[in-house]
Parts: structure tokens; C-alpha cells; sequence
């Protein structure tokens, strides 16, 4: 079985989509990672249980939007049960304004992850952010640029590599490990 990296979005907008095709696009880049999109519609507990990884992402409305947040809230007391921890996990957040509090989501969606006893996986710095991103995770601030995609990517990457440094055995299983 390969690491699987789950890409769960709040679907509502087609730059998160975006976004989120880029973070799985680097992850699946990772020999012995597989990644599995779900959009938060879609998805169930089963899917965050099975994952070995995780990177969420949403559009910025003022923090994490309801729907996105009832979802998780839904899947029970993960926190407590010790479900997810240990698990990596990653962020990306689209928004319409550089000061539109892009970070404040990411920081929301990565507590989240804290209070599960999840690793968070950020990004280094690099020349790139000065015009785009974050290193607490990827964002796209209005239309997605290629340079969005390409940090997206490194970012999918990233959670992938250190999925794999955790779980090296399910790697060298999969096809291509």
C-alpha cells in the first residue's frame, strides 16, 4: 500500500480547486505517494483515518468557512481519540486581498491539525514569497498565478517527503517506491 496523501478542500472556489489539484500534483510527483483529492462535500471520516498524510485547504472568509469547519467539527473528538496524531498535515487558503487575513486561516486550519496531534508541515522561505505565499503554507491571493501552482506543488511535495520519512515501509511497497 503507498503513502497516500489526502488533499481535502472546501470546494466553492475554483482558485482552492486549483490550488488543491497543485498540492496533490506534487505529492503523487513523490515515488511511493499516492494522493487522493476530495473536495469536503465528498469526503468522510474513513478518508481522514486512512490517510497517512493530510493537507487542508479552503477560500478565506475571515477564517475557516462554515462548512469546512462544521465538517471537522462533525468527525468527532479526533483529538482526544489520538486518531491523527502523528500524522504530517499542511494548509493552503485562497483569498481576494494580500491583507485579507490569508494567514489568520492558515493558522486556523493548521491549529486544527495541532489539536489532533498532527505534524505540521510548513514551507522554507523562499525569494517566491516576497510576491506570493506563505511559509506557514501556499496561498493565492486572487487569480492563481503559476507561481501559486508552483508553491502549491513544493508544498504537496514536502507533506509528501516527510509522509514518506515517517512511513518508509508502505513507500518501498507501493509501485514505483
Amino acid at each position: 500500500m503507498p503513502v497516500s496523501v489526502l488533499v481535502l478542500y472546501d470546494d466553492r472556489s475554483a482558485q482552492v480547486e486549483r490550488l488543491a489539484h497543485a498540492v496533490a500534483q506534487g505529492a503523487q510527483s513523490v515515488p511511493g505517494v499516492t494522493a487522493l483529492l476530495r473536495k469536503v462535500s465528498e469526503a468522510n471520516r474513513g478518508d481522514l483515518l486512512s490517510c497517512h498524510a493530510l493537507a487542508l485547504g479552503c477560500p478565506n472568509w475571515s477564517g475557516i468557512p462554515a462548512r469546512l469547519k462544521a465538517w471537522l467539527d462533525e468527525q468527532g473528538d479526533l483529538w482526544e481519540e489520538g486518531s491523527l496524531a502523528g500524522k504530517p498535515g499542511s494548509a493552503f487558503v485562497v483569498g481576494r486581498g494580500r491583507h485579507s487575513g490569508l494567514e489568520f486561516t492558515l493558522l486556523a486550519l493548521l491549529h486544527w491539525m495541532l489539536a489532533c496531534g498532527m505534524l505540521v508541515v510548513g514551507l522554507p522561505w523562499s525569494k517566491e514569497m516576497e510576491r506570493s505565499g506563505s511559509y506557514y503554507g501556499a496561498t493565492a491571493t486572487g487569480a492563481v498565478t503559476p507561481e501559486d501552482l508552483a508553491q502549491a506543488q513544493r508544498l504537496g511535495r514536502r507533506l509528501a517527503a516527510v509522509a514518506l520519512r515517517l512511513y518508509p515501509e508502505e513507500g518501498r511497497n507501493a509501485p514505483g517506491g
